[in-house]
């Protein structure tokens, strides 16, 4: 007997998708129709290429509606939201209308992973398929390109470097000549993380663009100009919106302009854009500028003896500045912390008075060498912006806050509303734009993601669903008795509601948090039982699921970082399991200032800006559950405000339709014969 269908409880009743006016394809409209050959249905359907060519290769109605809604979307410039559940197919649903347009098209994602995954695997498979040719480019940060010039300074230093990274900085030296890419994630020898790289990257501060000697051979020059000629450009949010951030600058804008914009993973714009759309100022920022002057000094030799005095005494400050702040790590409003530390704009003052000084001297120093010339200028910025921060700015519009990290901080200034800055970004009418993601309504409703990339409220939109029967491969699971997240108990409550589950699953699980804290403490109770117990932060994310994958009764713990973005198909994951409803914190600087701004102006913060994010990042926890038609498993969320909130009604409508239940031994079973099935076919 099939396991799911041994709970037997009423679903959720299924929500009405919106349909996009004039786009939405359904089967029989095409069947009615007069075949186009050409067409993005016909060549996704049953008789089109990719089922003549690609063995194994289904026919997704929901992925042909989206193909031909996107397809008319392009072919009229027009702005469309696109909501695909999970196994749609969206990736070849833009893939095949856009390379078939013949449009200079760009396609942003939200990580670097999907990026190449893209650009490696998914667009070459379209065109070997569709039987085009096209030219297609991989653009990155700055950050991700070796550094010729920088890489130079750094060899001139090199005394300043311990026996690590000197190893690694001669690895690089002797990947250098081979590399046509200078793409720094093909050099395996160093670790991603490495303290060697910001030396030999290159950031839009230190950047000495056209003065530079190593221009005609640089790196980022190199993918900036294939990029220009390139028919697709594949990029990530972070590139889209520093760009857009430094169109005024005219070797810091790196993306051609194209006729067609694709947004994957689009939920994660709002957020990606805020952190470019404002001002910050960081103590990186000048020490940075004091290390690379001294190798500037070194390498150009203005014999101003001062220089390099004065570029320690700017480390010193920047030093005190960074303990004023306290020793405890934290994101924290300028003006709590200025009643906390009233002398505070005083020290950043002092901070500020400090950099002019240096930039005076390095003004003088700049006619040795383009290396200090750009020092200067570097120095200069920094001063204003130090002067801007330390005395009265309107605050109206944006939210100062401050960063305490280990040994670093970072003022920064945020958009209030991020919408009405995205609008400008999003007004040109000359070129189409799709937003898709998995995760973009709130209960079938598209306003909040509309009014938070600022797309009026008639932008058209539309939602296919998956194609997986989740009544019969999932189960939803809301244990009885849990005490609120915020009493004392919660954190022993969960744990004892979890071990059940996780023992009749045999491991096979991913234990999601919104807590570091509770995770710490479920990892150390969990540890008296025999798990292969994998916790974010004790390795790499790769290598935590590559473990998870191969090693039996793996239960894996994590916390924002692994809410989305991951892919486990298959028995190796049996169970996601959610502590509680992630409800960002109203402590936090920037949305407690978003509360307060839309409190003042008569709305209700929690239910039009809390809620909805919330449901937004459940949907992509829960999400990590069913990655193919074959998947089975239960989704056990530990927050009864599901079931006694008036709100917990949207964040149920807002789950794929799932079978439900709150009785342990039930959803016992049901995981039991799961695992045992597992097994058995191990065996066999």
């Amino acid at each position: 007997m099939d396991p799911a269908k041994s709970i037997v409880e009423s679903p959720k009743p299924s929500v009405e998708a919106s349909s996009l006016e004039d786009n939405s394809v359904t089967a029989n409209s095409l069947k009615e129709s007069k075949v186009d050959f050409e067409s993005a249905a016909y060549i996704l359907g049953d008789h089109g290429p990719f089922a003549k060519r690609i063995e194994n290769y289904t026919v997704r109605e929901s992925q042909v509606a989206m193909a031909s809604a996107i397809e008319g979307t392009i072919a009229d410039k027009q702005t469309l939201l696109a909501e695909s559940g999970t196994g749609t197919g969206k990736t070849f649903a833009y893939l095949v209308p856009a390379l078939l347009s013949g449009r200079k098209s760009l396609v942003s994602t939200g990580t670097k992973h999907l990026q190449e995954q893209l650009f490696h695997r998914d667009i070459p498979l379209v065109l070997k398929t569709l039987g085009l040719n096209a030219k297609v480019s991989l653009l990155k940060g700055r950050s991700n390109y070796l550094c010729l010039h920088r890489m130079m300074l750094t060899r001139g230093s090199a005394r300043r470097l311990d026996k690590v990274q000197l190893a690694e900085l001669e690895a690089i030296s002797s990947w250098q000549p081979i590399t046509k890419s200078g793409d720094i994630g093909d050099l395996n020898e160093v670790p991603e993380d490495s303290r060697i790289w910001p030396s030999v990257t290159s950031t839009v501060d230190n950047c000495i663009g056209q003065n530079c000697s190593f221009f005609e051979d640089c790196y980022v020059n190199k993918a900036r100009k294939a990029a220009m000629t390139s028919e697709v450009v594949v990029v990530n949010h972070h590139l889209f919106f520093a760009d857009k951030a430094l169109k005024d600058d005219g070797f810091g804008a790196l993306l051609p302009d194209v006729e067609t914009v694709i947004f994957d993973e689009a939920h994660q714009i709002p957020d990606i854009a805020s952190n470019f759309l404002g001002n910050s100022f960081s103590s990186w920022q000048v020490m940075e500028l004091a290390g690379d002057t001294r190798a500037a000094e070194l390498k150009e030799k203005s014999l101003i003896p001062k220089l390099i005095l004065l570029a320690d005494e700017l480390d010193k400050v920047t030093a005190d500045y960074r303990l004023s702040l306290g020793l405890n790590e934290r994101r924290v409003g300028w003006e709590d912390l200025v009643d906390e530390i009233p002398n505070l704009p005083k020290k950043l003052l002092s901070l500020a008075e400090k950099l002019t000084e240096f930039a005076e001297v390095l003004e003088k120093a700049s006619v040795a060498g383009e290396a200090l010339t750009r020092c200067y200028e570097r120095a200069l910025e920094l001063s204003q912006d130090c002067h801007k921060l330390a005395g009265d700015s309107n605050l109206d519009d944006v939210v100062r806050w401050v960063e305490v990290a280990r040994r670093t901080f970072r003022i920064h200034e945020t958009p209030l509303n991020i919408g009405d800055a995205l609008n400008a970004y999003f007004g040109n009418k000359d070129q189409a734009r799709v937003f898709t993601s998995a995760t973009l309504s709130v209960d079938g409703d598209f306003t909040h993601y509309q009014q938070l990339v600022g797309l009026s409220s008639d932008t058209p939109h539309s939602t296919w669903e998956s194609p997986f029967d989740y009544f019969n491969q999932a189960v939803l699971y809301v244990p009885e008795g849990m005490p609120l997240p915020k009493e004392d108990g919660f954190a022993d409550a969960l744990f004892e509601q979890v071990l059940p589950i996780l023992q009749a699953s045999q491991g096979a699980a991913f234990v999601l948090f919104t807590s570091f804290r509770i995770m710490q403490q479920f990892e150390e109770k969990l540890a008296d039982y025999e798990f292969n117990i994998l916790t974010q932060g004790n390795t790499s994310k790769r290598e935590m699921l590559k473990a998870f994958v191969e090693k039996p009764n793996s239960v894996l713990l994590g916390t924002m970082s692994f809410w989305e973005g991951v892919d486990v198909p298959g028995d190796a994951l049996r169970c996601v399991i959610i502590d509680k409803l992630p409800f960002e914190s109203p402590f936090d600087p920037v949305i407690k200032a978003r509360l307060n701004a839309m409190q003042n102006g008569g709305q209700n913060p929690f239910m039009n800006y809390q809620v909805p994010r919330a449901v937004i990042t459940l949907r992509q926890g829960a999400g990590r559950l069913i990655r193919s038609s074959q998947d089975k498993g239960v989704l056990m969320i530990c927050d009864g405000r599901l079931r006694t909130t008036h709100y917990g009604r949207v964040f149920l409508n807002s789950l794929p339709n799932m079978r439900r239940s709150n009785k342990r031994d039930k959803v016992v079973a049901f995981l039991a014969r799961l695992a045992g099935s597992k097994g058995s076919k191990a065996a066999e």
